[in-house]
């Protein structure tokens, strides 16, 4: 079957220590690798973007220091930050998968620890994962 890229979308928000971003990047990661069957093979790149008041870790060295890190070695890993944005929510690590997916595969997004809220049309009733494939807004 033939591969296309996707987009996969993830947010998670966390307390401003290295060890709430190293924990709530590797199992926002780990559910998307997980829920979208990601291999090494995959992945083209992450990208990160963090608010303003998160500056205790680079989430992209907090993947590459997880459980998880292993399966993005040879992807490209990039962090910027989220523009301001009055009224935005605060503490926020948002990611965007660039990743190769059979075709007609539709992409599985994550908004946990209440970042669900960017994205109530991506998250299921009682589950913070979504399995929907529609457009972003």
């Amino acid at each position: 079957m033939a591969r296309r890229l996707y987009g996969i979308r993830g947010a998670v928000c966390c307390g401003n220590t290295a060890s709430e971003i190293q924990s709530a990047v590797a199992d926002m990661c780990a559910r998307l690798f997980s829920a979208n069957k990601l291999t090494s093979d995959d992945f083209v790149s992450l990208h990160f973007t963090m608010t303003g008041d998160l500056d205790a870790l680079n989430p992209a060295a907090a993947l590459r220091r997880s459980e998880c890190g292993d399966v993005v070695k040879t992807a490209a890993l990039f962090c910027s930050a989220e523009a301001p944005v009055q009224g935005g929510l605060p503490r926020t690590i948002r990611l965007l998968i660039t990743a190769y997916m059979e075709e007609g595969s539709v992409p599985v997004h994550s908004y946990t620890g209440g970042a669900e809220v960017l994205r109530p049309d991506f998250v299921q009733a009682g589950n913070s994962n979504s399995s929907s494939g529609q457009a972003a807004k």
